[in-house]
């Protein structure tokens, strides 16, 4: 019976990673899979969901405006589709959230997404929290703090390594605007 999965963490705990296995796998045993990443992320590419340590591989892109259940459902008639899996989750909205149960109650695919949970301020992203919501499986991928507990927060920095305490939600970067902290040291330096 197919699922629909949410893997989150914090900033830097091999989310990426994790998904470029997942799909390499399901491929390695002749089973197509189907992945999406967020348009809005172009660090590396647009369209190319890449890990910190050099695995990549071409994507969909979606952006509010992409209907996933549409994007599935055509291309799956044509490939013997074993999976969907999808990076940035945290960027979905509430309707793409129900797209991607669409996929898994209708066309009986399982989609496993990989994202954040939460942003800079400690607040849940829409799709994020819609996931949570709605998700058949929940599991948690760690990483760890500078002090050795799992790290559960993104803190925002400037280009001086100050904690961002205001701004925009959505701020595209890597470790260069992003570090990832336990509840305790997030805190500290957010509210210095």
């Amino acid at each position: 019976m197919a699922k629909l999965y949410f893997n989150y963490a914090a900033m830097n705990a091999g989310k990426s990673t994790t998904l470029l296995q997942a799909s390499f796998n399901y491929r390695e045993r002749g089973m197509d899979t189907i992945e999406f990443t967020a348009k809005i992320d172009d660090r590396i590419e647009a369209g190319i969901i890449a890990s910190r340590i050099g695995l990549r591989k071409e994507a969909h892109v979606f952006d509010v405006a992409t209907n996933l259940f549409e994007i599935v459902k055509k291309e799956s008639a044509g490939m013997t589709a074993a999976c969907v899996f999808l990076d940035e989750a945290q960027f979905l909205t509430n309707e793409q959230v129900m797209q991607l149960a669409r996929i898994v109650d209708e066309l009986d695919m399982p989609v496993i997404c990989y994202g954040l949970r939460t942003d800079f301020m400690g607040e849940l992203f829409e799709g994020s929290a819609r996931l949570l919501a709605i998700a058949d499986e929940i599991r948690e991928l760690k990483t760890i703090c500078k002090c050795g507990r799992k790290a559960t927060m993104n803190l925002r920095i400037d280009a001086d390594g100050n904690a961002v305490t205001s701004g925009e939600k959505i701020e595209i970067g890597g470790n260069d605007r992003y570090i990832p902290l336990c509840r305790k040291h997030f805190y500290e330096a957010f509210n210095r």
